[in-house]
This record gives C-alpha cells, structure tokens and sequence, in this order.
C-alpha cells in the first residue's frame, strides 16, 4: 500500500469494448504493413539493436528521444495538419490511437483526483491520532507515516493535472518473445526472461503520468498453463515488474498483463521507482501513453532556433553578397551551437533512422527539407566566420576570445561526424 500505491491497475472489462475492438485492429493493421521497427540505441558509447520493435505516433512534429535515439511521431489525424497516410487503414489505425490517448487522459485525471483525496484523508487521520499523543511521539509517527510517500500530498488545480496528464504521444511496442533467440534473465528477484530491462522512461515532463495498454495475443498455450499448479509468476503470461529504484531489500512486484487490461504510472512514480517488462509466451502489442517533454523536441522549437541563428545574416542589396552582422564572441558561439544540434540532433537523427517511418506517411520530407535550407545557410556562416577571423584587421583581444570558442565547437562537430560516419 504505501511502496506501490502510485500504481494504478484497470482490468480490460472496465474499457468500453468499442474501444477494445478500434485498439486492437490498429495494433495488427500496422503491423501488416510492416510500420513496427527494431531501433538502433547508443549505450555507453556502443549500439544495440532493442529486442522490442516500435513506432511513435503523437502530435504533428514531436519526436521523443530515449537512449541517444531520437524518434519522430508518425502524427496522428490532427484538426489544422494536411497529413497524408500510405494507405487509408494505417489513417484508421492513428485515428483509433489517438481515441485510445483521449480516453487515457480522462482516466489519469480521474485516478490522481482518487489519490489526492486518499492522501489527504491519510495525513487527516494521522494528525488526529498524532494530537492524542505526545509532542514528541508526534513528530515520530508522523515521520514515518510520510516516509514511505513519495511526495507530500498538496492539493493541486486543474491545470496542473490536465499539463500532467495531456499525453503529446504513444510509443507502441511489438514483440514474438518465440522469434527471440535470447532473453535477459531478471537479475534480482528471479522474475524470469524480461522483454524490457529495469528502467526509468526519459525525456518525461516532471512528475507526469505515464498510461499503458496491454494487448497480448493470448492463445491456447497461455490458456493451458492456467490450468496448472505455478509457484510464482505464470511465464507464460506477461507481466509488468516495478521496483523500488536503488532498493532491492523492498520485494519488487509482478503484475500480470492480459488482454486490454491498462496500467498508470501516476505522478512522481517513474523517477521513484524503476519498470521492466517480462515477456510471456504470445506476442504482445503495447501502447505507452506520454507527456514528452517537447521544450527542446519539436518542430516549432528548432525552426525558432534557426531563426535566431540566422538573425545573424545578412545580404547586400545590391550585390546580394553574404556577410555576417557580428563577430562577437558569444553571438557566433549562439549561432555555431545551433548548427551543431540542428545537424546532431535533428538532420543526422532522421536520415539515420527516421525515414523508415515514409511506410506510414511523409508528413516529415516538408519540414526536413526547410531545416537542410537553414543547414546550408549555417555552413555559409560558419565559414564566413573563417574569413573573417583571418583578416588582420579584427581587434586582436575580440578576435582570440571569437577564435577560442568557435575552434571548440568546430572540434566537437568533427568529433560528431566522425562518430556519424563510423555509425
């Protein structure tokens, strides 16, 4: 109750079967047209494939980014956005999804509502014993009652659910555990194979609740082994395994998953706590519903950031001759940063991985194609930079601190091209 009580668990009959049926065929539509996809990550500073395939589908122009991989929504049909889609099933199979995040996002609100008005009756019901004791008594109960809680409870808005629970995207996943020739081994608690290591999700807006579905094509396989006598977890059912992060005297908890069932991470749960998931014997679809933190990860962000470099910019009118406005040091090292994140972080991201993502739409060649307009532009800055720090003219205090700060972020976008290319 109290190192768990952030978890919340919906059984599949209490989901409108509408929306069971919408949710399923979108699942198996997109992976008939193959739109699920195994993704390269970086860990310390070596690439893996994930035994989990995925897609991103979400707002117009996010992307999320995990393990240095960054990822761009397939968008969902959005009011306002000409979005074109290979094919009208994979539009039916968005469409659906985005109905599946609606709904997610009045049962996150309703479940934090529940367990704000339980933590306030908790703290209510413990002053009041805490009254009939001593000073001194007091403040050691209630230490300990508030220990084992995350977070204090504090009545919150409105706003501040609604900013916490406005899901901007879902990462799917897809996985045959049969088709894996190898799976993990749960390291602490003898769980069995994990399909999912332990893990904290990233890039998150803080304290934002994270909602998954479940859908595990169960079968007869997973039928059969009901019907025997287990000691622990069926390993033929898929469960989400949730520990306390750095804690492994607290006993870590199995949940079993099955088909349509829906779990909520709420509030602070995904930093206090860390997840896996451990694999069953059928394939399992899943659709993790996110509040992303888009401060630095959407299309409006980085054509504002362009923008800003390229205020630096200037044409002749006469001979249409490019030069640069300022030589300061921190104005050049502003327009050199952007450089470097629109190729490493933007341009680079995409062509690597992203344009698998044109067996569902296309919606990302326009704006790609604008941002390689701002790249070729910021190249011309760059070595407009160049020449003109070799004139001896400059003012030679102004021209060393310029020098010294652009040489370190030229030397980092070599470094990065090379690691590019290797990759």
């Amino acid at each position: 109750k109290t190192k768990y009580s952030k978890l919340i668990f919906r059984k599949s009959d209490t989901v409108p079967e509408e929306l069971h049926q919408m949710v399923q065929e979108s699942f198996l539509t997109l992976r008939e047209h193959n739109c699920f996809f195994q993704d390269l990550v970086r860990i310390k500073g070596k690439d893996f494939l994930t035994p989990v395939s995925r897609i991103l589908i979400g707002n117009p122009g996010c992307t999320y980014k995990y393990l240095n991989t960054r990822l761009f929504t397939v968008p969902w049909p959005t009011e306002g956005y000409d979005i074109k889609y290979c094919s009208p099933q994979i539009h039916d199979a968005c469409k659906a999804l985005m109905r599946l995040n609606d709904y997610l996002h009045i049962e996150a609100i309703k479940a934090l509502r529940g367990q704000n008005l339980f933590e306030t009756k908790e703290i209510k019901a413990t002053s009041v014993i805490d009254r009939e004791q001593s000073f001194a008594t007091s403040v050691t109960e209630q230490g300990s009652v508030l220990k084992d809680q995350s977070s204090v409870c504090v009545p919150e808005d409105d706003r501040s659910l609604k900013n916490r629970t406005s899901y901007n995207l879902t990462l799917l996943n897809y996985m045959d555990p049969l088709q894996m020739l190898y799976l993990k081994q749960e390291p602490y608690f003898g769980m069995g194979n994990m399909a999912v290591s332990w893990h904290h999700d990233e890039n998150l807006v803080e304290r934002s609740t994270v909602a998954v579905y479940n859908y595990s094509c169960e079968d007869s396989a997973v039928q059969e082994s009901h019907e025997q006598e287990l000691k622990g977890r069926d390993p033929a059912v898929w469960h989400v395994g949730l520990k306390v992060a750095w804690d492994i005297e607290t006993p870590g908890l199995a949940v079993p998953l099955h088909q349509g069932d829906i779990y909520l991470m709420l509030d602070d749960l995904n930093m206090t706590h860390q997840h896996c998931v451990l694999a069953g014997l059928s394939p399992r679809f899943s659709s993790t519903h996110r509040v992303a933190d888009s401060s630095r990860g959407t299309l409006e962000y980085i054509f504002g950031q362009c923008e800003l470099a390229l205020q630096n910019l200037q044409t002749d009118s006469d001979s249409m001759a490019l030069s640069l406005k300022s030589l300061e040091a921190a104005v050049v090292k502003q327009a050199e940063e952007i450089h470097n994140e629109l190729e490493f972080e933007w341009l680079r991201q995409f062509w690597f991985q992203g344009k698998r993502y044109l067996k569902c739409t296309d919606w990302w060649l326009k704006p790609m194609a604008k941002l390689e307009e701002f790249w070729r532009k910021l190249e011309i800055m760059t070595s407009l930079v160049l020449s003109e720090v070799r004139k001896e003219q400059q003012i030679e205090e102004q021209r060393s601190e310029t020098i010294s700060c652009f040489l370190l972020l030229l030397k980092e976008r070599q470094k990065l091209r090379k690691e590019w290319t290797a990759r």
